[in-house]
């Protein structure tokens, strides 16, 4: 069985606890008090009930850490060198529709690097979870990248920007140019699960753009603790500054950044 550290264990209890909740609404979409902050934007109750889980259940075994989260936003801790990341709910419309592909996701960012990391599917009951240096898991299973080498046997992962969000016509532009070569495209929805498929070897690949921090933290630990490569969209690791990630194994990497900078050429060449 993996040993998995203290703070890990932390992490863990915390998002279990939170899950609760989520589980119950889960199937009641109809009944749950939905508010709209943005076109096709939503934040249900239950997503603001599991980030209070979550805060206050860290808070109290790391008081000193701070806090940056999808709903209450960068709270201060007592240390400035350490933080958790957290998304409640990763997936929210696809939680809002009955769809079961939803996650809860919690990281620790310390002095600038992820070194811990927890994506948790509630309906399927599968942890991902991560530890810089110490490698990848689901449950207790070793994660490892897929071994696929070439584009046209890779199934790719990737977000489109929905109503109200710009790059519309960037995102064709990469679909159009990304379809003709691979073996298929998925768009399900949670960017967090996206890359922890990748980590898992279910995704060869996935690349998205307008990301925010709390959406990628742990699963750009888990790719890369599971022996893959994360880059921005420029193939830099301004991740999170830039909003964009390229997340593959070592022989996916390098063609699928050469893909979307191509795009981007083109475009550009174009204004």
């Amino acid at each position: 069985m993996a040993r998995r550290s203290p703070l890990i264990n932390v992490m863990v209890t915390a998002v279990m606890k939170a899950c609760r909740n989520l589980r119950r609404d889960f199937g009641e979409v109809e009944q749950l008090q939905v508010s709209k902050k943005g076109p096709a934007d939503f934040v249900t109750m239950a997503d603001k009930k599991a980030e209070e889980i979550l805060f206050e259940e860290l808070r109290r075994v790391r008081p000193d850490f701070g806090f940056l989260m999808e709903e209450g936003g960068e709270i201060k801790g007592k240390r400035d060198d350490i933080r958790f990341i957290v998304d409640p709910l990763d997936g929210t419309t696809n939680f809002l529709h009955g769809i079961p592909h939803f996650a809860i996701t919690v990281a620790v960012e310390e002095r600038g690097t992820i070194t811990h990391g927890v994506t948790y599917a509630p309906i399927t009951d599968e942890l991902f979870w991560a530890e810089r240096g110490q490698g990848a898991y689901l449950n207790d299973s070793r994660l490892r990248v897929s071994g696929r080498e070439k584009m046209d046997s890779a199934v790719l992962a990737t977000g489109i920007p929905f109503m109200g969000r710009d790059g519309h016509d960037t995102f064709m532009a990469e679909m159009a140019e990304f379809m003709p070569g691979v073996a298929g495209i998925r768009r399900f929805g949670a960017a967090s699960l996206d890359l922890a498929y990748v980590a898992a070897g279910r995704f060869d690949g996935y690349w998205e753009a307008g990301l925010k921090p709390w959406d990628m933290a742990a699963g750009l630990l888990l790719v890369r603790e599971a022996g893959g490569f994360v880059s921005d969209m420029t193939g830099r690791a301004d991740i999170f500054g830039k909003g964009s990630v390229i997340a593959a194994n070592a022989k996916l990497h390098a063609p699928m950044e050469r893909v979307i900078k191509r795009v981007h050429r083109k475009l550009a060449s174009t204004e």
